[in-house]
């Protein structure tokens, strides 16, 4: 995978609120959580409390809310080409901004929607959403309350170091299943979601509609992955100079090391279909890769078709 230094970066995607200091090349420092001790409280928090699975929509309880940030340091530091692809927020912006040209595109010609644009918020710690409030040992998530992506950088390096996902495309293909989550809201998939869900009989057919939902935004980030080369930053230059077989792996290591399955196992417990909410390891490299084969999110991505079975079904 190699970005395009020419590829202007659009820092108006996303909003910083990392706090003073903002930029530092995403804040690998160790961020401190009260009770976590810095990046080994992130670790103990995520492998706790989201074995589950890990990234996709929020609904979290409590007052939502949310807080302007501040993005003078950080389009300061993007601004600089020379540099700016060595920082890892400066990439992550150009992955955001390569995952809603993307989609700009391709909403209104395979939904006959237009696309409307959602940020991605940079926080450090914890963040205030339309959602509800939110550590970072939840992981990555898109909040439909108030169509935000929401993520503390530092989870890369619990999925590079503590899950084993350490390729560089496991970046964009976090960002980009969420931004399937956008596209959910956006057609309506995810609002009818939750009414199954409200009129399911079971917390196990619950869980179930949860899995379909999460495997369908594997498969859309795998469209755009498709199409990433394609995509052009807003002064009109390709933002991506290559996408390869390589960089594609990553994305399915990704998605087999966050699987449901295996991180149950991680955890010590036994494997439970019933709880499942993300997909197994197996389920989700099958979505990512049918997204990628087709680039079509229309024909490849229908999770909820019938047929289209996941493991514990």
């Amino acid at each position: 995978m190699e970005l395009n230094e020419n590829a202007d970066i659009d820092t108006s995607q996303v909003e910083d609120q990392r706090g003073s200091g903002g930029g530092g090349g995403g804040g690998f420092g160790g961020l401190p959580i009260p009770g976590g001790g810095g990046l080994v409280g992130i670790i103990i928090t995520v492998v706790l409390a989201l074995v589950g699975g890990y990234f996709g929509i929020n609904q979290l309880g409590g007052s939502s809310g949310s807080t302007t940030g501040d993005n003078t340091n950080i389009t300061q530091e993007c601004s600089d080409k020379s540099t700016a692809r060595t920082k890892l927020d400066c990439r992550n912006v150009l992955y955001v901004n390569s995952i809603q040209a993307f989609w700009t595109e391709a909403e209104p010609k395979y939904f006959g929607k237009q696309y409307q644009p959602a940020k991605t918020v940079l926080f450090s710690n914890r963040v205030s959403t339309g959602c509800g409030a939110a550590d970072s040992g939840v992981g990555p998530f898109y909040c439909p309350s108030d169509d935000r992506v929401y993520i503390d950088l530092t989870f890369y390096q619990v999925l590079a170091k503590q899950l084993g996902a350490p390729g560089e495309f496991a970046q964009p293909y976090v960002l980009a299943h969420e931004y399937g989550h956008h596209i959910q809201d956006l057609v309506g998939t995810e609002a009818k979601m939750r009414k199954l869900q409200e009129a399911a009989n079971s917390e196990a057919a619950q869980n179930l509609l949860s899995v379909k939902l999460e495997l369908q935004a594997d498969c859309y980030a795998g469209v755009w992955a498709n199409h990433a080369t394609e995509t052009k930053s807003k002064g009109g230059q390709p933002i991506f100079k290559s996408l390869t077989d390589a960089d594609i792996q990553e994305g399915l290591d990704t998605a087999k090391q966050i699987g449901d399955d295996t991180l149950q196992k991680q955890s010590g417990g036994t494997v439970n279909p019933a709880e499942f909410t993300h997909g197994t390891s197996a389920d989700r490299q099958k979505w990512f890769q049918a997204g990628f084969d087709s680039g079509d999110p229309v024909k490849s991505c229908d999770t909820f078709a019938d047929g289209a079975v996941v493991e514990g079904d």
